[in-house]
Formats: structure tokens, C-alpha cells, sequence
């Protein structure tokens, strides 16, 4: 495809054009990855600027170009410039893998919490209804028994278009998207066609730092997929008092879920424990229609995350029992992720990595009765100072025992973020600091004992630690399982 050809099928807005025409094989926004026949669109980050970085991907025989600030680059190079080149690339990005969106039914969901265990819950509800759908979210993506690890929550446009294509081809009729305030206000779904949006809940995250600069920021920035990108349907938390505001302005056929109120009802909640195994059961009332649901996953905000699912299936004709029925046996990847294991404990995964995560998780795995409630946590390094302090408040006020380590320490010094979460205790609770977290993993279970619940908290899906720069593999579930495994062969012994 021809530069201009390319340019005029995304609608891009040019503002002035140099230089010839070029032919367009590829597009990237990495100078890293520019070649011949590609387009390098230089977008602005938190951390660079693409246009600063035009030279190199020019000097690797790049020579087409889309860009907001000038380029001084040789005679040769053809520029589009554009207002907004993070919206350009998007229409680029659509354009270039033939409007792939279009031939799918686009459901995007947003808010505080989960966004993927609803996610993931609805794109397993409409696959096993007749409707094989993908999912794209902080899990990575994943279609047809294929899996794309992915770097942010929503992926920047360009990837997100090369997996509505590789979704297409697959056979799939619908994708189900996480949809992160970052991702709206950086114009990362920009031009989607979302035939559903839904919102899960709100609270302060994300705020400060490279992120939001405020909370309405944060907010309104969310309230855009209400409000700007023309849904057929939209699904609300009744629960939620933050609902009513991300509605306002919304012209879709609105419907809601809760306890207690909403369209899709859950009352007479019961958590259950059986066999290293802890769930929830509910009964669901929709417009007088009742149906029990068993959820594999303990907690009040399972009950809502299953709810709103439930609430998008309906919306594509899925009755709420076939969805139930589903559910019964829909696990999440690291999100309050039950490890079996031969022992007498019971071993959970979980991405909480905040405060208010942390203190909903413990707080639902209270009401199991633990004979000891044991969290394993730690914090990121460069960027969550904030949060270290939410953290030692809640892990010391809810939980039996602690263990501080490593979490993404990146270039931090991991003591010192385990001494910064520390500090912050507001009661003293057992508590040991294991720095190297594969060490801290195997402390915890080698010291579980029977009737105790244990929570890995922070990395839930992960596959990887971050340290000094390097991106080193590493899998808490197969720790778990392998320590656990040589307890119980040590016992027998």
C-alpha cells in the first residue's frame, strides 16, 4: 500500500505533506524496529519522544514518516504531519490491518477493579454460548487456544489492530477488552467501533507519577468510553455511587447488576470451602427469573465481576443459567488463583498490588476462618512509592502474618521497599523480610500449615520479576507446586 493510499483510508487529518510517496510494507512507532518500506509514526511517551529518535530509524532505511513537530530529515523522506499523531496512529493502525474491528463485536470494559476476571469470565461465557470470542487485557491476549503476552493493560493501537486481525482470521466474532483510563486518554482505542462497554467500579489508582495527575482526571478519563465512542449497550455497577456520573451523557441502552439492586441481582451470598478449594454461591434474579450460581473464586467482588458478565452475556442472547454453567468451572489466571496442592493449606494468587486490592482480598479470605492468615507482599520498584505505605497498613490490620519481599524491584534495593511497607505497619504482626522472593515462596509454604490460608499477593499472572533492567523468568505457581510437592514427600518420608 501506498503512503498516501494509507493516509487517506485512515482519515488522518494531515496537516501539511513533504516529499513523495513511499511504499508501505510495515508500521511501527519503535525506531528500533523501522526497515525499509516502513512508516514511522513518532508519538510522544512519558519517558521519549518518537520524533527525537526519527534519525535512527531514518539511518535504518526507513523513509516514510508521520509526525506533530518537525523532522529535519534528507530530501528523500516522506512527512505527514498531523496534529495528534497518538490518534493518527490508531487510524493508521486500523487502516494498515484492513478495519478489523469491524468484523468483530468489540466489548470493552473499565474501572478501578475487575476489569479482567470479568472480562475473561464473558469472553468464556460467549465462547462456550456459540459466540468464540477473544480477550485482550492485562492476562495478555488470548483466541483459539493461542496466547500473546502483552506489556500494558490495552495495548497501544497498533497491537491491538494486529490481534482484532489475528482474532478475525481465527474465526472469531467477538473480542472482549479491557479498557484502562491510560488507554482512552493516550488515545489507545481511539476510532473502535465498542458495540458494549460496561463498568465494573471506581476508586483512587493510578494517580500521581507518570500517570493521572488527579482523580477526575482519572475518572473523566474512563467516563470517555461512555460517552465518546457510540455503544449499542452499556452495563453499570447499581452498587457503584461513582455509576450514575460514568453514565451521564450515555446514549446506549443502559442495564445494571449488584446486590441488592440493579437488573441482574445476586442475593443469599454463601462462601464455601471444600478441598484446598474456596468459592462463592449466589442466586441470580433477573426480571423474576431465578437460576443458583457456584463460582469457582471466594468473594463479594467475584459475586459482582460474575454479575456484570453475566449482564454482557444476556445482552447476546445467552439466558443467565447456560452463563452460570459456564462460570461453574471458569478459573482466572492469577486473579485469587487456587494452587492445588498435596498439603493441608490453602495457597492463593493474586494481583492486588494496592491498599484497597490488598485489604479486599484479606478481608474476603477472613471470612473463611483461616487458622492463620498469612500474606506474602512486596511493591514495585520506581513508581509505587505511594503505594508501600497502603500496604503495611492493610497487610498488618488484616492479616495473621507477613512476609515482605521482592516485587518488580527493577532498580530499587528490594530491603528497602520491604523496609518502607514495614514502616507503615499499624499493629505488630509476625513478620519476616526475604528480599529474594523465590526464597520468600518457599519460606511460606514450607511453613503453611494446616488449616492456613496464604496469600501471593502482587504478581498475580506474571511470569517474570523485573531486576536492575532485566525481565528474569519466573513462575510463583510452579514454586508453590514444587516446594509443596517435596513437603509432602518429606512428610511421608
Amino acid at each position: 500500500m501506498q503512503l498516501s493510499e494509507l493516509i487517506a483510508a485512515a482519515g488522518v487529518a494531515v496537516r501539511q505533506k513533504v516529499g513523495g510517496d513511499e511504499n508501505i510494507e510495515r508500521v511501527v512507532y519503535d525506531s528500533r524496529a523501522a526497515v525499509p518500506e516502513t512508516l514511522f509514526v513518532c508519538i510522544r511517551g512519558f519517558t521519549g519522544d518518537g520524533h527525537a529518535f526519527a534519525q535512527r530509524a531514518y539511518a535504518a532505511g526507513c523513509r516514510a514518516f508521520l509526525a506533530e513537530a518537525a523532522l529535519t530529515l534528507p530530501d528523500d523522506a516522506a512527512i505527514v504531519y498531523t496534529n495528534d499523531t497518538r490518534r493518527a496512529l490508531a487510524q493508521v493502525s486500523a487502516a494498515f490491518y484492513g478495519f478489523p474491528a469491524r468484523d468483530l463485536t468489540v466489548i470493552g470494559i473499565t474501572g478501578t477493579k475487575g476489569k479482567t476476571t470479568t472480562a475473561l469470565m464473558l469472553a468464556a461465557i460467549l465462547s462456550e454460548n456459540g459466540m468464540p470470542a477473544g480477550y485482550i487485557g492485562s492476562n495478555g491476549a488470548d483466541f483459539m487456544g493461542n496466547h500473546f503476552d502483552t506489556k500494558n493493560t490495552t495495548p497501544e493501537s497498533l497491537e491491538l489492530h494486529y490481534y482484532f486481525d489475528l482474532m478475525r482470521r481465527a474465526g472469531c466474532r467477538a473480542v472482549v477488552l479491557e479498557v484502562s483510563s491510560q488507554a482512552l486518554y493516550l488515545e489507545r482505542v481511539y476510532g473502535i467501533p465498542f458495540d458494549a462497554v460496561a463498568f465494573t467500579n471506581l476508586a483512587p489508582d493510578h494517580i500521581g507519577g507518570v500517570e493521572h495527575p488527579t482523580f477526575a482526571h482519572y475518572r473523566d478519563s474512563k467516563k470517555q468510553l461512555f460517552t465518546d465512542y457510540g455503544a449499542t449497550f452499556a452495563v453499570g455497577n447499581a452498587d457503584d455511587p461513582e455509576t450514575a456520573y460514568m453514565l451521564d451523557g450515555c446514549g446506549a441502552l443502559c442495564s445494571s447488576f449488584g446486590v441488592g439492586a440493579g437488573d441482574f441481582r445476586a442475593a443469599d451470598i454463601t462462601p464455601f470451602r471444600a478441598a484446598g478449594e474456596l468459592g462463592a454461591e449466589f442466586t441470580l434474579t433477573h426480571f423474576g427469573e431465578r437460576c443458583r450460581v457456584r463460582l469457582p473464586m471466594p468473594g463479594a467482588f467475584s459475586v459482582h465481576n460474575a454479575l456484570c458478565a453475566i449482564a454482557l452475556a444476556h445482552l447476546y442472547g445467552i439466558p443467565a443459567a447456560a452463563s452460570a454453567a459456564t462460570l461453574a468451572h471458569t478459573y482466572v489466571r492469577g486473579r485469587f488463583e487456587i494452587v492445588k496442592t498435596p498439603l493441608d493449606a490453602v495457597f492463593i494468587l493474586d494481583y492486588a498490588h494496592n491498599g484497597l486490592s490488598l485489604t479486599s482480598a484479606l478481608t474476603t479470605l477472613r471470612a473463611y476462618a483461616p487458622r492463620r492468615l498469612v500474606c506474602v507482599i512486596g511493591s514495585v520498584g520506581g513508581r509505587t512509592e505511594g503505594r508501600r505505605a497502603e500496604l503495611g497498613k492493610a497487610v498488618s490490620a488484616y492479616a495473621d502474618a507477613a512476609i515482605l519481599t521482592a516485587d518488580n524491584p527493577d532498580f530499587e534495593d528490594p530491603r528497602a521497599i520491604c523496609d518502607a511497607i514495614h514502616a507503615a505497619f499499624v499493629r505488630e504482626i509476625p513478620c519476616e523480610t526475604i528480599p529474594d522472593r523465590a526464597e520468600a515462596v518457599r519460606y511460606a509454604v514450607e511453613h503453611a500449615g494446616a488449616g492456613d490460608i496464604v496469600l501471593f499477593a502482587g504478581k498475580g499472572h506474571e511470569q517474570y520479576q523485573l531486576v536492575r533492567g532485566g525481565k528474569l523468568p519466573f513462575s510463583e505457581r510452579r514454586l508453590i507446586e514444587e516446594t509443596a510437592a517435596a513437603c509432602a514427600l518429606a512428610k511421608v518420608e
